[in-house]
């Protein structure tokens, strides 16, 4: 089982920039790049969405059609460390955002199903 944590979330004005970290720790031995890694958002009275996940291995990455050509998730094995890094942003993108992690899915996907998942960062993008 691994643990996760998010952080850099906060409150930003629409068209600014924000980027999330997840740090995740495990078993001694653990490496990140066994493991597909997604962020997820949820906002008040809405379901939860898929937002962007990155592979084990080779590290392909996919995004939710909202977030195409905005966001982008990139990791630091080394740091045990995913980002996103998210641009111009709208007031739809307000949420909480949760990374999630799964072993044993050579390509991700948002529709998956992830055993792990951390507390949440906030995202408030507003004027």
């Amino acid at each position: 089982q691994l643990q996760l944590v998010e952080s850099g979330g906060g409150l930003v004005q629409p068209g600014g920039s924000l980027t999330l970290s997840c740090t995740a720790s495990g078993f001694s031995g653990f490496t990140l790049d066994h493991y597909a890694i997604g962020w997820f958002r949820q906002a008040p009275g809405r379901a939860r969405e898929g937002v962007s996940c990155i592979s084990p291995n080779d590290g392909t990455t996919r995004y939710g059609d909202s977030v195409k050509d905005r966001f982008s998730v990139s990791r630091d094995v080394a740091k045990n460390t995913v980002y996103l890094e998210m641009k111009s942003l709208k007031p739809e993108d307000t949420g909480i955002y949760y990374c999630a992690a799964v072993r044993l899915l050579p390509l991700c996907a948002l529709s998956a199903a992830y055993d792990d998942w951390g507390q949440g960062t906030q995202v408030t993008v507003s004027s």
